[in-house]
């Protein structure tokens, strides 16, 4: 058991407090907003930690560290993201680890995934990863092709779409930043407004880290992915 005065405790309740006053700046609800812990390189007692102060969910970048973690993780209950790239081979090791892939960005990738989960009887949430910055380095689906891809992975029988996800500019241009988020919703209302299929249900936006929530929750984050924040810096690798 973690001592009350557990650093990564004391961040976490400090954290949650920054979000709620974020929310509340905004002109919404705190309970508006979700924490993801991302939790990449950090040991199942690490996490653990974190689920035991209040902190309910949580998003893995790389399949294996789902995987190796899950046995430990299983008696304390939260709900399991993927925020990494997904490559199409290692989607029968994921999918019955997780509550949602946030990365989807392309039908060829969802229709493995249907085909996948179909035959395991399983149906699974996924998020419309969305490059709105055009950065080359970033993955995600255009703009200007979102929404096309939204309503044929809708389509899917096994996959439910429960709105979008994207990363943000990687620039000090808090404007900028803040720019890329409004984009992002701006593409929720107008699956809405355009009555795309299953749109009803595709209420989530995630987006904003560590840097940068505010401006993220300022434009309707409904979940932020928050590492460093909690856990601390990771060291470097060489």
């Amino acid at each position: 058991m973690a001592a009350p005065d557990d650093p990564i405790i004391e961040r976490l309740h400090r954290v949650r407090a920054e979000i709620d006053a974020a929310a509340i700046a905004a002109g919404r609800a705190p309970s508006e907003v979700k924490l993801l812990l991302a939790t990449k390189t950090q040991s199942a007692q690490r996490i653990i930690t974190a689920l035991s102060a209040g902190a309910s969910l949580i998003g893995e970048n790389r399949v294996q560290e789902v995987v190796a973690k899950a046995a430990d993780l299983a008696s304390f209950p939260h709900e399991m993201h993927f925020i990494g790239h997904l490559q199409a081979n290692k989607i029968n090791q994921l999918i019955e680890h997780i509550n949602c892939l946030e990365t989807l960005d392309s039908t060829d990738l969802a229709g493995k995934l249907d085909a996948r989960l179909d035959a395991r009887g399983l149906r699974l949430d996924v998020l419309i990863q969305v490059n709105v910055s055009g950065e080359p380095a970033k993955s995600g689906v255009s703009p200007e092709h979102a929404l096309e891809l939204f309503a044929a992975v809708a389509a899917f029988p096994r996959l439910v779409v429960r709105g979008f996800m994207t990363v943000g500019l990687n620039s000090t241009d808090k404007a900028a930043v803040r720019a890329g988020y409004r984009a992002l919703a701006a593409l929720r209302a107008a699956a809405i407004t355009e009555r795309v299929p299953g749109a009803e249900d595709a209420t989530e936006l995630s987006m904003g880290m560590s840097g940068d929530f505010a401006e993220a929750i300022a434009e309707g984050a409904t979940i932020v992915r928050l590492g460093s924040a909690v856990f601390g810096q990771r060291p470097a690798t060489g």
